[in-house]
């Protein structure tokens, strides 16, 4: 019987072919699938965000969202509710909008220039960082705040563990700082990484969470037990994003290695790596198949223009 690694592998030979979109006029910096697989949302330094919905092996445009006064740095969809999209600018503040209605629901004003967002599990509060590494706990119904935390370190990404239970921030110390949720009280501080601790990501299954770093490493953490127990460390440049399979069986990593690393989660094995013609800053697996999109910087010295502004997928079939 084919091990897990085989049968992916077998599956990229004939299904690892990369295909670019026209999304932008300038950089993408986030990307992300909804809920049920079928729309991909890109946010970008143009200060628009698009809607696409995935009809078989190609993106087609269904909006774009206007409204940002500044670069949309991060945006998520709404953890159960498919049309529901949140989106973080530096204009100081979050946009919620809904793609059934193609406009925007909300928009709230935040503190500071913000660089980081996520939702809670159960849909009913969003988190936002700002660049004075402020977090603000948003309603996501009366679109209120309900409490700021102010740190007094560098704050690089923030997430919730799937319970909701549990606030996680990682930190430009390399450490990972755990909250109690909703008191958030800290619980741990795990020394991850010897340098900045910049992303983290939970898998669907709740068993693990990864954490990537400016010291190349990704390292996969046990969630019951808050150990360590692998490194993954082909990259080398800091891992600036990272995405789990729907499966939670693959775990991407990318960075300014002009490859995004594919591995098998249980062993750290490398299953596939995807060619970049320059730096990937976003990645996000499908939460139905195993179809990755991502995004790469617009600016390198072989090519300038040919990576502004296009969302790629990656785990199409191939032509014969």
């Amino acid at each position: 019987m084919a091990s897990y690694l085989e049968n992916m592998q077998n599956y990229f030979k004939n299904n690892g072919k990369t295909r670019e979109f026209a999304a932008h006029s300038s950089k993408v910096h986030s990307v992300d699938w909804n809920s049920d697989g079928r729309k991909l949302a890109s946010g970008s330094y143009d200060k628009t965000v698009n809607v696409f919905h995935l009809d078989r092996d190609r993106l087609s445009k269904d909006v774009t969202f206007r409204g940002h006064g500044d670069s949309v740095d991060q945006l998520c969809w709404h953890p159960k509710h498919p049309d529901q999209l949140v989106t973080a600018s530096g204009d100081k503040t979050i946009r919620l909008w809904d793609a059934r209605t193609n406009k925007s629901v909300a928009t709230v004003n935040t503190k500071g220039e913000n660089i980081n967002i996520c939702w809670s599990p159960d849909g009913n509060t969003i988190a936002v960082g700002n660049k004075d590494d402020l977090i603000t706990f948003i309603d996501a119904k009366t679109h209120r705040s309900r409490v700021d935390q102010q740190y007094n370190f560098e704050v690089n990404e923030i997430s919730w563990n799937n319970d909701g239970d549990m606030f996680f921030l990682t930190s430009g110390q390399g450490s990972i700082h755990i909250l109690s949720y909703p008191e958030l009280k800290t619980l741990h501080v795990l020394n991850a990484h010897p340098a900045n601790c910049i992303c983290i990501e939970f898998d669907p299954k709740g068993k693990y969470f990864a954490t990537g770093s400016a010291d190349a490493l990704v390292s996969l953490w046990d969630i019951s037990e808050l150990v360590c127990v692998r490194m993954i460390s082909r990259l080398d440049w800091p891992v600036r994003t990272m995405s789990f399979s729907h499966d939670g069986q693959m775990l991407a990593s990318a960075s300014e290695d002009l490859i995004i690393d594919i591995s098998v989660v249980e062993t750290g094995q490398k299953i596939a790596e995807v060619p970049c013609e320059s730096p990937t800053f976003t990645v996000s697996w499908n939460p139905k198949k195993p179809l990755l999109a991502f995004a790469c910087d617009d600016k390198n010295d072989r090519d300038r223009d040919r990576d502004a502004g296009t969302v790629k997928l990656f785990g199409l079939p191939g032509d014969h």
